[in-house]
Order: structure tokens, then sequence, then C-alpha cells
């Protein structure tokens, strides 16, 4: 289904590109104080696991590079792809798996990841009933919403039950556990909420906010049980990348800057850089979701994409019975940018 409707969205977005001509440069923005390339990042979510973009983006590092940063939410990694095939955003931050399935499809303008940001899912199991003594085990004969068929959340979900000896069900009582993929992304907690499943997966500040409501207790993490996979990285187009090679290279600095700040700078810090991005939730709660990502190592260092990650994914991929071929690491991934970042700011 996931595949099949990033087939339809892509197809969509390429017929915009047809009418409109190939991806053009970026134009500039220019100001009388300072001349800035405006760049349209489309997010997958709009999600504090993203903290070190957001650093970057208030603590000035994307524009002591010349860049002025648009933020497009997508509410999915189809879309995120659409958008950026389409031309309305230059970027694409989404898990890799996207430009996996629009590779093996045989687009001639498909997506290349250039710098990862985080490298563990983001993701915790929330159950109706605080537990702090969780097992693998209780998860038996429980029902659990666990996202979008085909999307990195979902897959490293079900690795991480099979790795702990669990039978996988979906949509059905044949397994150990039944994990349904028919409750959208946007609307499980509130499905959660509303007394459906024993379980829900959830992002933060979501997972805080149902402890504090009282809906629901977060029982453990499973990007830490999963280990490191590279789960979000930027993209662009293959024309985009090498008709704007400079841009992408001053985005890339500007990236590393934020992950390095964020490496060093205190949870509160960091609480305070990401809250114009999120005013609803209060510094209280920032900090601690902060404290909760920094405890799992959920943050990428640099933003290298190593070869051995994206093995590591495609383990997953090909395990969920998603991934059929698997690409070559240099045809979707490029360290250039990545390498040239480090080796330039020391």
């Amino acid at each position: 289904m996931y595949k099949k409707l990033i087939t339809i969205m892509s197809s969509l977005a390429l017929g915009v590109t047809c009418l409109t001509g190939c991806t053009p440069k970026v134009e500039d923005n220019t100001t009388e104080e300072k001349k800035l390339d405006k760049v349209t990042i489309a997010e997958v979510t709009h999600s504090v696991f993203y903290a070190p973009q957001y650093a970057a983006i208030t603590e000035g590092f994307f524009e002591e590079e010349g860049i002025e940063i648009d933020l497009l939410n997508t509410q999915g990694a189809d879309k995120t792809m659409a958008a950026l095939i389409s031309g309305e955003a230059q970027v694409g931050l989404m898990g890799p798996e996207a430009s996996i399935y629009i590779f093996n499809q045989g687009s001639e303008d498909y997506a290349v990841n250039f710098a990862q940001l985080t490298k563990r899912d983001g993701s915790f199991l929330v159950g109706r009933e605080k537990n702090d003594n969780f097992s693998y085990d209780d998860l038996k004969g429980s029902e659990i919403l666990g996202g979008r068929k085909g999307g990195v959340p979902l897959m490293t979900f079900e690795y991480v039950l099979k790795q702990n000896g669990l039978k996988v069900s979906e949509n059905s009582t044949d397994g150990d556990v039944n994990v349904r993929t028919d409750v959208q992304f946007s609307t499980m907690t509130g499905a959660f909420a509303g007394g459906e499943a024993d379980y829900t997966t959830a992002f933060e500040p979501t997972a805080t906010q149902m402890e504090k409501e009282g809906s629901g207790y977060v029982v453990t993490s499973i990007g830490a049980d999963s280990g490191e996979i590279p789960y979000t990285a930027y993209s662009t187009t293959k024309t985009f990348m090498n008709d704007n090679k400079d841009l992408v290279q001053r985005f890339t600095n500007a990236v590393y800057k934020g992950q390095q700040w964020v490496e060093t700078a205190s949870s509160e810090e960091i609480a305070k850089s990401m809250q114009p991005f999120f005013e609803d939730i209060s510094l209280e709660d920032l900090v601690s979701v902060v404290d909760r990502y920094r405890s799992i190592d959920a943050w990428c260092s640099d933003p290298t994409l190593t070869e051995e990650a994206l093995n590591k994914l495609m383990d997953v991929m090909t395990e969920a019975g998603e991934l059929d071929k698997k690409p070559a690491y240099d045809s979707i991934v490029t360290t250039e940018f990545a390498e040239s970042a480090i080796s330039n700011s020391k």
C-alpha cells in the first residue's frame, strides 16, 4: 500500500514537473541587510525529534551559511517525496526508505540522501498503565496501533518484536501480538485515548503529553531496543543537487553546526532553542523531551550516512517484506557534503 501510494504521489508530482520544466536553481532572496537563498524543507512530520534542525535555525547557523529556511509539514514520507519531486520543496526530511522505493521504481530524477539527522527510532511504546518492569512478553495477546504499513516506524517496531521472539500479525489474531496498520499516524493518539487497542506507539512530545493527561504511559523506547538505524535524513533530487552543489554544501554545514551545538548545549538551552517552533508546549515539557531523547542517544553528532547504517535499514525493510531489491549505496547516498562540512569545521 505504501509503495503504491508513493508511486501515485510521485506520478502526480512528476506531472507537475513536466508542466513547469526542470527544477530551477533556487532564486536569491535579497534583503537590504543580507542576501539569503530560500530553501523549503518538507518535513515528514513536525517533531521535537528533529531538535538539531530547529537549533540550526534559531541559533542562526543557516543564516550564517546564507540560507533562509521555510518549513513545510507534509505528514507522511510519500507526501514529502511528492513535494520534493514536484519542486514544491528543495530538500526533504524523511526516512531514507522513501528514496529507496523511488529509486527502485526507476525514476530518473530520484532522491539522493546527503545528510543524516537522527540515528534511532524516535517513537516510544505507550501502554494504558505504568509498568516499570516492562518485558516484551507482556505484549502477548495484545492489540497495538503500529502506524502506516511500509513506513520505518512500523517496520522498526515489528523488527524489535520479532527480535524479542514474538510472532506478529496484522489485522488478525493468528500471532502473539496483533499490530494494526489501519489507523493513520496522525490519529493514533486519539484512537488510543478513545479506547482502541492495548498499546500504541508515539513520538515526543505526544508521549509526554499522554503521561501528563493520564491517557497512557511510556513502557519502553523502541529506538533504544532496535539499535542504531538511519531513521531520518535530508535528501534532494539528483538534478537539484547537481545544479546547486554550493547551496547543498552550505545547507549541510548548517546542519552539522546544529548537531555539534546540540552535543554540548544543556537540555534547557536546547528546549529554549526549539520553543519558537513548539509554542504550545511548556519549556518544562520540552526539557523532559530533550532528556528522554538524549537518554537513548537519538541524534547524530555529524551528518554522515554510512553504508553500514543503510544496510541495517534495508535488512529491516527486507524482513518486513517491503524490499525486493537493494539499491547500491552510492546510488542513493552521497557523503561528499558531510565530509566537507566536518573537514572545514576543524
